[in-house]
């Protein structure tokens, strides 16, 4: 399943770039780690990046106000960084990348640089970043006056040579079909529905492109957003599957990195990507699902839903039956339920909107449902569409890695996994079923390690996390040699370094304004417990 909810896609850095001299351009080049060349099998990709890097950094960025229609007012700017669709054929098809900046709030000498973020997906954008500054979010007070805020759609996102997989008109239609099987013709129209996807990607995106769709070539489109940022090393903030960026970017660039903060971890491991990731996130869903439902019924004086976690789920499986019987409103059937309510178990920001909603449907108010959870119908025009989160998403994930062919190995694997975790399993599969008949090339995925020169890294991680498991935090805290990772105890939101916590937040502002870490992991207590 992916990291980021599709209308959740939306979030950006800034910073500020210039034009790089010639005496600059060895620094800013971007040179592959030792031995790179050879370990990856990617040296005509390596140099292509190399060549890719020199040529931004002499062409710097035009940055202009932003287009109208993209949403982000001045003083945040807006340019275009080439980059090569093949890093293989640095001379060949080029494509842009929509970045934006704000910069610094503080003195031209309290300026160190640009933080570069990525939100997650894949097929997150990360344009709305810079508007951290702007809306005087105080957990970015300090990080802001000393950096320039800067955000990039990354390929085949938004602005930066969309692609895409299915008409999104038919992509928002509901209700969908219930992804929990009741029979062999149901896992036969899923099956239909995937191999149909997958061809569709090929066919709306074209093989070219679809062929480059890979974490390894986003990671080498940073590297060229560093250089024309006139930046000689990379300050990254990653969360979700910007983690999985940052310990590519780590492993393949590790003395371009300055500063790197990794929020809400991917496991890398090479076994992990990506098949076994959703089998395993499906797993930690169940238990964050299950975190909610305590606190729904300890809230039962508000919600009306039940006192236990028995009672609430009780609920829930009637409220899916009485939505697989008779979709809600015409449109809102298991499927989209599933859509809107994983958002609980992803963020305890959303516990209380899910709740409330679940309530009123419970005390008679359907419409309030059908509002949340119905598709929005105007989602799906321009290039900023979850159906193009999702393309990205599907083409990134596929191509990363080999992924299992034999429909019996998934439908064994995630019928076992149904028994014990049956609120996300069988909808994550569907969702990435289109990789077992994937249409080009599947590579083989970066070893991730510790190279020369990569300096120490911080990795933020919450102990419950459903889409990121913890596993997946202390499994690059022992691959990044010297990091140092910090958990949030007793908690489980995605995404820990945009919530209050002090003993986080504190953390993360002494990395990135002096780069000092504490000596030992440290364990924080949980942020505030949302209350209704």
């Amino acid at each position: 399943m992916r990291d980021m909810r599709p209308k959740d896609r939306a979030v950006a850095l800034g910073s500020a770039g210039a034009l790089v001299t010639a005496t600059l351009m060895a620094g800013a080049m971007a040179t592959p780690a030792a031995g790179a060349e050879n370990r990856y099998g990617q040296d005509r990709e390596a140099r292509g990046a190399a060549i890719a890097a020199e040529r931004a950094a002499r062409a710097g960025i035009d940055w202009q106000d932003c287009p109208a229609d993209w949403g982000l007012a001045k003083p945040i700017q807006c340019g275009w960084v080439s980059v090569p669709v093949d890093y293989a054929k640095p001379y060949g098809k080029q494509i842009k990348l929509a970045v934006d900046r704000i910069g610094n709030t503080g003195t031209k000498k309290e300026r160190q640089g640009a933080l570069v973020y990525n939100p997650g997906g894949p097929g997150g954008s990360g344009l709305r970043f810079p508007a951290r500054v702007t809306s005087k979010n105080p957990i970015w007070a300090n990080v802001a006056k000393a950096y320039d805020f800067v955000g990039f759609d990354p390929r085949g996102v938004g602005h930066s040579a969309p692609i895409s997989c299915t008409d999104p008109q038919e992509f928002a239609k509901a209700p969908k079909p219930d992804p929990v099987p009741d029979s062999e013709a149901d896992k036969r129209v899923q099956r239909k529905l995937a191999r149909e996807y997958a061809e569709g990607c090929y066919e709306r995106t074209g093989r070219t492109m679809l062929q480059q769709m890979t974490t390894a070539n986003t990671v080498r489109d940073m590297d060229v957003i560093r250089a024309a940022l006139g930046e000689k090393k990379l300050n990254f903030l990653g969360v979700s599957y910007g983690t999985y960026l940052g310990a590519v970017y780590g492993t393949m660039y590790p003395d371009h990195v300055r500063r790197m903060v990794v929020d809400s971890v991917v496991n890398p491991a090479r076994e992990n990507i990506w098949y076994q990731a959703n089998l395993n996130q499906n797993t930690a869903f169940e238990v964050r699902w299950k975190d909610w439902q305590d606190w729904v019924a300890r809230n039962d004086a508000t919600f009306h839903l039940g006192t236990t976690r028995a009672e609430v789920q009780a609920k829930w499986l009637e409220l899916r039956a009485t939505a697989k019987k008779n979709p809600i409103g015409g449109v809102v059937g298991p499927n989209e339920l599933i859509s809107f309510f994983q958002s609980a178990p992803y963020y305890d920001s959303a516990w209380v909107p899910v709740a409330t909603v679940f309530s009123k449907y419970v005390a008679g108010d359907t419409q309030a449902l059908v509002d949340a959870a119905a598709p929005d119908l105007s989602d799906t025009a321009g290039n900023i569409s979850s159906e193009n989160g999702n393309a990205v998403y599907t083409a990134v994930e596929c191509t990363d890695a080999k992924w299992p062919t034999s429909w019996q190995k998934w439908d064994r694997d995630n019928t076992r996994l149904h028994r014990t975790a049956p609120f996300m399993t069988w909808a994550n599969a569907w969702m990435n079923l289109p990789c077992a008949t994937w249409p080009v090339k599947q590579r083989t995925p970066v070893n991730v390690r510790t190279g020369k020169g990569l300096p120490q890294v911080l990795i933020v991680q919450s102990e419950r996390d459903a889409a990121t498991p913890y596993a997946g935090a202390v499994e690059l805290h022992k691959r990044f040699k010297g990091s140092r990772l910090i958990t949030e105890k007793d908690a489980g939101s995605h995404g820990v370094t945009g919530l209050a916590n002090p003993c986080v937040n504190d953390r993360v502002d002494a990395y990135l304004l002096t780069g000092r870490l504490d000596r030992e992991d440290v364990t924080c207590a949980p942020h505030a417990t949302p209350k209704p």
